[in-house]
């Protein structure tokens, strides 16, 4: 078995494909009309959509999980996400853990949580 791809919920999905593409380069593969798939398997669904599967209500900023990026230019990449998208909401700001690794951690438009972190 493969894991194929992460699926993640958004209320906008155009401002979602433009957020992934300006920050992290991932390009459209498929629009499936309010799901679509972008490059390095991360797949965007129309909240609506998720809402009529599940019969729930999404939860923002849950901390259940995260998706994780590295970046070994991470103080290029904290620099083009303040000009880019200034109203990011933090988890932590740039910081650097014990084992030396430089990390930063955030919400996406939609709540979802981020990591980028550099290489180990």
């Amino acid at each position: 078995m493969k894991l194929k791809n992460v699926l993640i919920v958004t209320k906008d999905i155009e401002a979602s494909r433009k957020y992934y593409h300006d920050l992290f380069g991932l390009e459209m593969i498929l629009d499936n009309d309010g799901n679509m798939i972008l490059t390095e398997g991360l797949v965007l669904q129309d909240e609506r959509i998720w809402k009529s599967f599940l019969d729930r209500d999404v939860v923002p900023e849950n901390n259940a999980c995260e998706l994780y990026f590295e970046e070994s230019n991470i103080e290029e990449f904290v620099e083009k996400l303040e000009r880019l998208y200034p109203s990011t909401k933090y988890v932590n700001r740039l910081m650097t853990h014990s084992w030396g690794q430089r990390v930063v951690r955030f919400y996406d438009l939609d709540g979802n949580l981020i990591e980028v972190g550099t290489p180990m």
